[in-house]
């Protein structure tokens, strides 16, 4: 078999599931638009607070079991151990169930606490209190996704990926729009709208979960002909796996924590550090428009303000291509691990390969073409014309990058045992994060952009650690030209082009939006096209693409392969 071939599949099961994760991230982009127009800044702010709990709650308490399921049931199912995997379900839903419970109950009974020590902003209360049901659901659902992924399929948890968004954005917006309306001479309102996009997340996971579960009640005589003919007569014990899960998922979940923490512990010094600082310059447009004056100090309420832009917009946005990233790093985690119980080195390394390319390939660009469409993008789907949030998202948007490396390599070394390195490296990196992130915000006007400077060099010191651990642990070396170098050649005359290309479109038709859809259409179509004509791709890396057959017909009719 060729090392192509051996590729493939890993990368079609990585491709649907970043299909439907860039989908996911899509849908969460358009729910946002109505949403953040219902409760404004303001409301995002607290939303985006109790999210950052949330999140560092469910990361503490059940966010590393479907990695975990997944890596443990790939080397037995390689194996044919159908048995053994099952076992090892089981397991994990038991230990979901009760982590999940503990984690909402804590979460529950002490929002109005995270809230006031971690922000200073007791209006986070609320959503968060809505939002801790959504850990226990999220834990045993986690665990069905683990389950199908070890199996080699991805399709069960893209489809419900994508059900729980929809369900997700509809009840956000809807329940947003009832209790602003209904809570309209409160004080707080805008903590009510926050409330009321919560409450769209738990809603959205709950209907994920039930179609996972109608998934696997389907699988079922499948499983029941599985285990009927795993004769294998070894069999590991309840007391064993649980000990597995818990090797596996303990480096998982600090590594994690620390990727979740750094977010937590910006909203944290933004919080505190700015409320003893009176309104910089930069800040001061936005700030004046929600009713703020010259010398003033950052309140809570325009600190939030703040947090919305930098939360709901910036990472919002930037956000969107890493999940490409996310997607082929929980696919090679799994064939990765089913390689290394085999001892198929050359394997691993193609893999690898194959893995940062193609998400260099999408990273590079996105980065670009934010940074020089940012202003359009921004106004065309928050109608946010503040030069403030385009200038976050120029100065972040080389974060995509970072963050899709930083990704892929924590996943790479996941899959190898190396468990505890990205631990160690996120750890030095969280360091230095905190360290620049606290001297930017005190010693200088700032502001809001210290938050983006640390955002990107905070994954750039994870992917620098991450590499250099690699090439150690696989003898390896990540091929620079094509991988890097034309990638970014390519994406940085795109970006020339097509900042020009917008210029002259919106001084003819006057429409931000037409212009902004011409232009990224433009752009991708001389972006691949210079990719191609410099040599980027060949036909080996372009066949493992999912109906990539016909393409590849044309560009050899047109002499570029």
């Amino acid at each position: 078999m060729s090392q192509n071939n051996k590729s493939s599949n890993f990368l079609i099961q990585g491709t649907i599931l970043a299909a439907a994760s860039i989908l996911v991230r899509l849908i969460g982009l358009l729910y946002r638009i109505p949403m953040q127009r219902i409760v404004g800044n303001e409301g995002m702010g607290y939303y985006s607070n109790a999210f950052a709990i949330y999140n560092l709650a469910l990361i503490l308490s059940s966010y590393s079991l479907p990695l975990a399921v997944s890596k443990l049931v790939a080397v037995r199912n390689a194996n044919k151990e159908h048995r053994n995997s099952y076992r090892i379900f089981l397991c994990a839903m038991m230990l979901a169930m009760a982590v999940g419970l503990l984690a909402t109950l804590i979460l529950f009974f002490g929002a109005g606490f995270f809230a006031k020590a971690i922000y200073d902003s007791p209006n986070t209360t609320s959503p968060l209190q809505i939002l801790a049901p959504t850990i226990f659901v999220f834990s045993i659902m986690g665990v069905f996704r683990g389950y199908f992924q070890g199996k080699n399929t991805m399709i069960p948890t893209a489809v419900s990926q994508v059900l729980e968004q929809v369900v997700n954005a509809i009840v956000s917006v809807g329940a947003a729009w009832f209790l602003i309306k209904h809570n309209s001479a409160a004080e707080n309102v805008a903590a009510y709208g926050a409330a009321g996009g919560t409450l769209g997340t738990f809603t959205g996971a709950f209907m994920g979960l039930l179609f996972l579960i109608f998934v696997f009640a389907v699988y079922r005589p499948v499983l029941k002909k599985q285990l009927r003919r795993d004769t294998l007569s070894q069999r590991e014990s309840y007391q064993s796996i649980f000990k597995l899960l818990v090797i596996t998922i303990a480096p998982v979940i600090l590594s994690q924590t620390v990727f979740q923490i750094s977010s937590l512990i910006d909203g944290s010094l933004f919080g505190h550090i700015m409320s003893d600082k009176k309104i910089e310059a930069f800040d001061l447009p936005v700030l004046l428009a929600n009713g703020a004056q010259a010398g003033q100090y950052y309140s809570e309420e325009f600190r939030n303000v703040l947090m919305g832009i930098y939360s709901g917009k910036y990472a919002l946005l930037t956000n969107v291509p890493v999940a490409v990233a996310s997607a082929i790093g929980a696919s090679i985690v799994t064939t990765i691990s089913a390689d290394l119980s085999k001892g198929l080195l050359d394997s691993i390394r193609y893999k690898v390969h194959a893995a940062i390319k193609f998400n260099m390939i999408i990273a590079i660009p996105s980065a670009v073409g934010m940074a020089v469409l940012a202003s359009p993008i921004l106004y065309a789907i928050f109608k946010d014309s503040y030069q403030l949030s385009a200038n976050m998202l120029m100065l972040g948007s080389s974060s995509i990058i970072f963050y899709a490396l930083s990704t892929m390599s924590t996943a790479v070394l996941q899959g190898i045992n190396r468990m505890n390195v990205p631990v160690i490296n996120s750890a030095i990196s969280l360091g230095i994060h905190v360290v620049l992130v606290f001297v930017l915000l005190t010693f200088t006007p700032l502001s809001t952009y210290a938050l983006v400077i640390g955002n990107v060099t905070f994954p750039l010191v994870v992917c620098i650690l991450n590499w250099i651990k690699i090439a150690k642990y696989l003898d390896y070396r990540q091929e620079l030209l094509r991988t890097f170098v034309i990638p970014l050649v390519s994406a940085g005359l795109m970006g020339v082009i097509t900042y020009f290309t917008y210029k002259g479109l919106i001084g003819l038709s006057g429409s931000v939006l037409l212009s902004l859809l011409l232009s990224i259409l433009i752009a991708v179509i001389i972006y691949f096209g210079l990719l191609i004509f410099m040599k980027g791709v060949d036909e080996d890396e372009l066949s493992v693409v999912p109906k990539s057959k016909g393409l590849i017909r044309v560009l050899k009719k047109l002499k570029l392969l």
